[in-house]
């Protein structure tokens, strides 16, 4: 049974969707100043993860992800540059785009942006008003986080600590506004010169946390199945959305709340963050390293757990995918004169690999037990290989479920089939399908497309291309 940690309760709770076989998913997405740093590639590839393991495990998965294009720090950059805040955060998102494709990450269902919801964030801010929960001052808006009875529990803080903190800071103008020190931000009033929306409030902007709240419930409902993002979000990003989003909507927020852990960087394993000024940009460092090298390293520990960055990892990373592409070939070129039909006993020991790499995956997604998986699939792979006798079935069966695993963790290695060895897998698959034996075809036809061939089904015949 698939199992996730849930944030919220802090316990591993079996996983049960909304609605059965699908799973609405929203993951907060990257502020769009400048390019994205690994920390924030590691959120991406965490989530791209898991999401790519509930489709291998048949679930439909309806996944958002934002980008906030209208922030204190995009208005700062654009100032810097002299362009236009959203064209700054636009030339960002394209940079996004790029470097994440290059990291093999698939885009979500749906990115929307602050920006192009101000009409809903509006709405919402004026209902959260009308039931109390919020009110007005001097052109901002700030949410009564007082009144909102279970604010805190996410992040497991308490109010009149909260309280004191905020007490400690510095007053300014913003803090004599509030009717309560941790009260915050829904909507901010302009200031001369910046970026603004009217509203019954005045000209302003939405502040960060309320996008979410609007974008989650407006895309995916009222109530959704997962809500992912960094652990530094946990307070106070997600910790006001569950306050805004109930206190509108009067139901659940979300189900499940997951977050991912920190990338750390040299010795002391200080957090990698733009705030400390010790980051390393994926648009900088695909340049020098194999993106898919990098994707590994970060798909390779449990989400939840830290990771440290390091020249000592990738370089472990690369040999461990190079054990894994080096099974792949040798099992890819036994095919070449492999004899045809199946064996009974590798395929038992295939059925059993499978259900330990489900076991492990289903575990919270324990990357790490389900490498171990892969690890011992590609030993026996290289083992077979090597024999005298091979059944060419069985083989097929190796590389399709070496592909299909490794395409969780975002890897696919480049194919390197010879053309002879396209049409002998077609002639294989028509024959199969001509015998009404409808598994083996898919499995060849899944075979091949791992490998990057393409198969069309003609009138005239099977034709083919690579990607």
């Amino acid at each position: 049974m698939l199992q996730l940690y849930n944030t919220l309760t802090r316990h591993k709770e079996p996983f049960k969707p909304l609605v059965p076989g699908e799973i609405k998913m929203y993951v907060c997405g990257p502020t769009v100043y400048n390019y994205i740093h690994i920390g924030n590639a590691r959120s991406a590839i965490a989530f791209d993860t898991i999401r790519r393991y509930f489709e291998y495990r048949g679930y439909k998965v309806d996944y958002v992800s934002n980008f906030t294009d209208v922030d204190d720090k995009i208005i700062n950059a654009a100032h810097e540059t002299g362009e236009a805040p959203l064209a700054l955060a636009q030339r960002f998102i394209d940079a996004y785009m790029a470097d994440t494709a290059k990291l093999n990450i698939e885009p979500a269902t749906a990115h929307p942006r602050a920006s192009e919801m101000i009409p809903e964030i509006i709405t919402f801010v004026a209902d959260l008003i009308k039931k109390g929960y919020a009110y007005e001052a001097d052109g901002d808006v700030y949410y009564r986080a007082r009144k909102f009875a279970r604010y805190g529990e996410l992040s497991n803080k308490k109010v009149d600590e909260l309280e004191q903190g905020a007490s400690q800071h510095v007053a300014d103008e913003e803090t004599a506004r509030k009717e309560d020190p941790i009260d915050f931000a829904l909507w901010k009033a302009a200031k001369p010169g910046e970026i603004s929306w009217d509203s019954p409030w005045g000209a302003g902007r939405p502040g960060w946390h309320i996008e979410c709240s609007v974008m989650s419930t407006t895309l995916l409902g009222k109530t959704i199945d997962i809500h992912g993002g960094g652990q530094d979000l946990e307070f106070p990003h997600h910790e006001n959305e569950i306050a805004q989003s109930e206190a509108e909507t009067g139901q659940k927020f979300v189900n499940y709340w997951m977050h991912n852990g920190f990338v750390t960087i040299g010795e002391d394993d200080e957090k990698m963050s733009k705030s400390l000024g010790n980051f390393i940009t994926v648009h900088d460092i695909v340049k020098t390293v194999d993106p898919q090298v990098l994707r590994f390293l970060m798909a390779s520990t449990q989400y939840r757990r830290p990771i440290r960055y390091s020249e000592a990892g990738l370089k472990e990373a690369e040999r461990n995918l190079e054990r894994l592409k080096i099974a792949r070939d040798a099992v890819s070129y036994r095919l070449k004169n492999a004899a045809a039909g199946t064996d009974a006993a590798l395929e038992a020991k295939l059925n059993g690999l499978e259900n330990d790499f489900v076991a492990a995956m289903d575990d919270d997604i324990n990357v790490q037990n389900g490498l171990a998986v892969v690890y011992e699939l590609a030993k026996l792979m290289n083992e077979t290989a090597a024999a005298n006798t091979v059944a060419q079935t069985t083989l097929q069966h190796m590389l399709a479920k070496q592909a299909a695993w490794l395409a969780i963790f975002g890897i696919a290695f480049k194919q390197d089939l010879l053309d002879a060895d396209v049409e002998a897998l077609i002639k294989a698959r028509n024959d199969a399908r001509a015998a009404k034996d409808f598994a083996k075809s898919d499995e060849i036809r899944d075979e091949l497309q791992a490998q990057g061939i393409l198969l069309e089904d003609t009138a005239q015949g099977t034709r083919w291309r690579r990607k």
